[in-house]
């Protein structure tokens, strides 16, 4: 979730230059130890790992970058309604390659998301719009703003008549997927859209006045955004967009499930790359991770991984998940759901060191939502998934999956969609050797591959899906091939 580079064992070392990493509600002038086995991905996509750690200093200042020469066409001003601030400046490349080093992306904001050898495309000249809506908390030091309900809005000069939208995975801000989606879908001509969902880095749960609000904030946010965008692209373009699209990583592909059971309207469709799985009895993070928390210390045993959803063959994955997200993920979510179980820990703070903010709390080994009050499942309640989609929804989750795995979460979402009667809107690719975080792929390239190739295979089926009636594939593995540039390439078919 949020930022940092490589994280090995109980610490992490920054992908970007190995220097020193700072934190928002995290460590200062924090050092990793020296390297003693590769790195695995980097940043959490939850809650996790070392989502209170960032590169030094709060974000990218916001008086350098490219702001001349572009010559963008249409209007100067593009008013964001409800926005309290924003600014617009026209830029000749709005994808990472353009953008990396100025204040209009966060690089290391993204780390571990993909994996080393993604190409990605470039050259597109545009206007972005950043700013901010009304909100009373302050997580998000991005541009020294010192404010939450940061976005940002990307209209590429060379429009094809589509808006996409989406919300940062885990607990990162608005630039989290500038390279694993923006990228893409300016490049294919479409706007882009992303908020940073009202809260982020691990102590989100300090957020709102009773458990479970941070959270549903998030669906709030992302139905603001979209609600705004299709305004700007308006003002910009002289018409309303033809299609709009809604798609994320992780938390992110957890709003796109909501977004199309609550705001249809809004959409034409959407992607889900392993969203979280949230309801009001299980399954759900408080369901699968105590096991995986009781195993790390030995409270546990293998047989109750797999029943917990675990899948066989990752155990090779589980002593890294062990250090870096288990932990920190289970005592966050908890503490956003239910903060009686354990008020002292995680307490105020998941930590003010990167071993503090890793570490599980113990008394999480023993969590058991079926023994929790009524109250725990009234909080999850205000964000639970139905599988009420009313919109086409095609979700894509890696068999290897160590923080979500695939048998308790998207399996368990299609069943959902099945029963909601919705299930003809409904696709699920089960990508082989897929996990949480592609950054993995760097370090066990003979046992996983990149979701994020799919990812973009699955938006154009979606895309012909809607838009030609051409339906996607049914259902299916997605096997990994022997061969071939598995990190670019992954047709669904």
């Amino acid at each position: 979730m949020r930022f940092l580079r490589r994280v090995e064992r109980a610490g992490a070392r920054s992908a970007a230059d190995g220097g020193p990493l700072a934190g928002e509600g995290g460590p200062r002038g924090f050092r990793s130890p020296a390297r003693t086995r590769p790195p695995g991905p980097v940043v959490v996509l939850l809650a996790t790992t070392l989502a209170a750690v960032a590169a030094t200093g709060a974000g990218p200042a916001a008086g350098a970058g490219p702001e001349r020469g572009a010559g963008c066409a249409g209007p100067e001003r593009l008013p964001v309604p409800g926005a309290e601030h924003q600014r617009v400046v026209c830029l000749p490349d709005l994808t990472t390659a353009g953008l990396a080093g100025t204040p209009y992306t966060d690089m290391a904001d993204q780390a571990g998301l993909t994996a080393a050898g993604t190409r990605n495309p470039s050259g597109v000249p545009g206007r972005q719009v950043d700013g901010y809506f009304p909100d009373d908390s302050t997580f998000n030091t991005t541009h020294g703003w010192n404010h939450d309900a940061q976005f940002v809005i990307r209209l590429p000069e060379r429009w094809n008549g589509g808006l996409v939208v989406t919300g940062a995975p885990g607990t990162r801000k608005q630039y989290a997927t500038d390279t694993a989606v923006s990228d893409h879908v300016l490049a294919r001509g479409y706007a882009y859209a992303a908020t940073d969902k009202g809260n982020s880095t691990v102590d989100f749960h300090q957020d709102g006045k009773k458990p479970g609000d941070a959270v549903a904030e998030w669906n709030r946010r992302t139905t603001e955004l979209t609600r705004a965008a299709r305004k700007v692209v308006a003002q910009r373009y002289g018409r309303a967009p033809r299609r709009t699209y809604v798609t994320g990583v992780s938390n992110g592909g957890y709003l796109t499930r909501w977004q199309l059971e609550n705001r249809p309207e809004l959409y034409d469709g959407g992607v889900d790359w392993e969203g979280s799985l949230w309801t009001a009895d299980g399954p759900s993070l408080l369901t699968s991770l105590p096991t995986a928390v009781a195993h790390g210390i030995g409270a546990a045993d293998d047989r109750a991984m797999y029943r917990a959803g675990f899948a066989r063959g990752s155990e090779f994955l589980w002593e890294y998940h062990r250090t870096a997200y288990w932990g920190v993920t289970q005592k966050t979510y908890r503490a956003e759901f239910d903060p009686s179980y354990d008020p002292v820990c995680p307490g105020a703070s998941a930590g003010s060191t990167v071993e503090e903010i890793l570490a599980p709390c113990a008394s999480d080994a023993r969590y058991d939502l079926e023994r929790r009050p009524a109250s725990v499942r009234r909080a999850l309640g205000k964000v639970a998934l139905t599988g009420r989609i009313g919109k086409p929804l095609l979700t894509l989750h890696g068999d290897l999956d160590t923080l979500l795995p695939l048998a308790a979460d998207s399996a368990v979402y299609r069943r959902m969609t099945d029963r909601a009667g919705a299930g003809r809107l409904h696709r699920l690719y089960t990508v082989a050797g897929g996990t949480h975080t592609d950054g993995l792929y760097d370090s066990h390239p003979d046992r996983l591959r990149p979701i994020l190739p799919c990812h973009r295979s699955a938006f154009d089926a979606l895309t012909a899906w809607v838009e030609r009636g051409t339906p996607p594939p049914a259902d299916r593995t997605v096997a990994r091939p022997a061969g071939g540039d598995v990190v670019n390439s992954c047709p669904l078919r």
